[in-house]
């Protein structure tokens, strides 16, 4: 029998999933639920023995599904349980066996039920990448398009035409084809809001967007230089501390 632990901080939604598992008998035995996911973290640390699956909400108050898999010592299977299909690719890089939008239906549950019966095995210590994905969260939505002021004028300036993002002086400037826009932020504020599967910083000053690389050259002492795709072949300095993060995220 499948000893499961439930978390959703929706009451309604949590008393109906507890419904629906125990019209299976013989097949699952709830040890614990909660609406509260810090109280619920608590419990799944103190818990003895540890569930076999957990059924957990992604978006909650105070500490999200994947935070919460991210203080775990040890993951059990996990079902996600949410509203949201957009986190689905994130969820089947952690120790996840299915992801069920809300309402769930009958069938559904079945399916992952039976997944979670089949599986058995070594778990995963994936709790970088679940921290990772915590911050993506918190991160928000990906930015498509990006503020310049200049006086009491605001152009609003798509992101994808930003070939990188640099500091000069006391000013952060978005660099596009046409010219260089003036923005609010700095490098480090935009470092945490744009699309880390785009953007990567390759210098203390400057934040490269991915799609506007065309080559890569050994520097000095370990550097490199990135090379751009724009008619000037423009080309920013890779700081060799950062040179690893760069060639990692270009899978070299």
């Amino acid at each position: 029998m499948i000893r499961a632990y439930l978390v959703d901080d929706e009451p309604l939604a949590l008393k109906r999933l507890a419904r629906m598992l125990e019209a299976s008998p013989g097949r699952v035995r709830i040890c614990g639920s909660n609406t509260d996911p810090v109280n619920a973290l608590e419990e799944l640390r103190s818990g003895e023995p540890a569930p076999d699956v957990l059924f957990l909400d992604i978006h909650m108050p105070g500490l999200s599904g994947f935070e919460l898999l991210a203080e775990l010592a040890e993951q059990p299977m996990i079902i996600f349980t949410t509203a949201y299909d957009r986190y689905a690719l994130d969820a089947f890089q952690v120790n996840s066996i299915d992801y069920l939008l809300k309402p769930i239906e009958p069938e559904h549950l079945d399916r992952a039920l039976a997944k979670a019966e089949r599986m058995s095995g070594p778990k995963t210590d994936l709790k970088a990448l679940l921290r990772q994905i915590g911050e993506k969260i918190e991160r928000g939505p990906a930015m498509e398009r990006i503020a310049s002021r200049s006086g009491d004028k605001v152009e609003l300036v798509e992101i994808a035409r930003v070939t990188h993002f640099f500091a000069s002086g006391k000013l952060t400037f978005a660099a596009a084809a046409d010219r260089n826009y003036v923005l609010d932020q700095t490098i480090a504020e935009l470092e945490h809001k744009l699309d880390p599967a785009r953007f990567v910083r390759i210098h203390r000053g400057v934040i490269l967007n991915l799609d506007h690389l065309l080559e890569l050259h050994a520097g000095f002492g370990g550097s490199m230089v990135a090379r751009l795709k724009n008619p000037q072949k423009t080309e920013l300095p890779v700081s060799r501390d950062r040179t690893r993060v760069l060639k990692t995220r270009l899978g070299l």
